[in-house]
């Protein structure tokens, strides 16, 4: 006959601790890894993730004779920088409207589009999220007057651009205010700032 083999109680209640103490192990190190996701900062996450994405290296530019590949970024003189300034102060107030790139309303992206297409020739694509993947990625402590700067609203996408003006400001169009200055140390916008990109150099 088969005999049942059974443990002695104390090894029996070893065995069980020994099961319990493993799990509770398990259970703590998948804590603390998703701890650790969490508590990364927001622009390394963001920056993280967009480089990993396939960035364009290249834009569509206009010239007199036909549109032609620029690489970027894209080299444009200081006059052509300090007239999307001018172009600026020109818009600075004109209402936010979802969708707009005129004069009659521009959204963050739209305004973007229209001052490097009337700046510097250059063919960029309409939304925040495309935007967001052409040039390298620059940090917030290395931007330089003409760089890109994105948002997000914490659903890990880019949903935000304005241009980089020095000094911690940028320019932008608000759903609040419209095309306006921010600062990058405004609480609104520094708990939501992703990372900066290089499209243009001003030479």
């Amino acid at each position: 006959m088969n005999e049942i083999v059974r443990f002695p109680h104390s090894q029996e209640r070893a065995y069980r601790s020994c099961k319990t103490a493993i799990l509770l192990a398990l259970s703590c190190l998948m804590l603390a890894l998703g701890a650790c996701r969490s508590t990364q900062p927001l622009t390394d996450r963001m920056e993280s993730k967009y480089s990993l994405k396939k960035r364009k290296t290249y834009i569509s530019c206009t010239r007199p004779e036909s549109l032609t590949k620029c690489d970027l970024p894209v080299h444009v003189p200081k006059r052509a920088y300090r007239e999307m300034l001018g172009s600026i102060e020109a818009v600075k107030g004109t209402r936010y409207r979802y969708g707009g790139s005129t004069l009659d309303g521009f959204d963050c992206s739209g305004l973007v589009q229209f001052l490097y297409s009337t700046s510097f020739q250059m063919q960029l694509p309409r939304s925040s999220s495309e935007l967001a993947l052409l040039g390298a990625i620059v940090p917030r402590d290395r931007l330089a007057p003409g760089d890109l700067v994105f948002f997000t609203s914490g659903n890990g996408n880019v949903d935000h651009v304005g241009i980089y003006l020095g000094e911690e400001r940028f320019a932008h169009a608000s759903t609040s205010e419209g095309v306006s200055i921010g600062k990058l140390r405004q609480r609104y916008y520094e708990t939501r700032f992703a990372f900066g990109t290089r499209i243009i150099k001003v030479d």
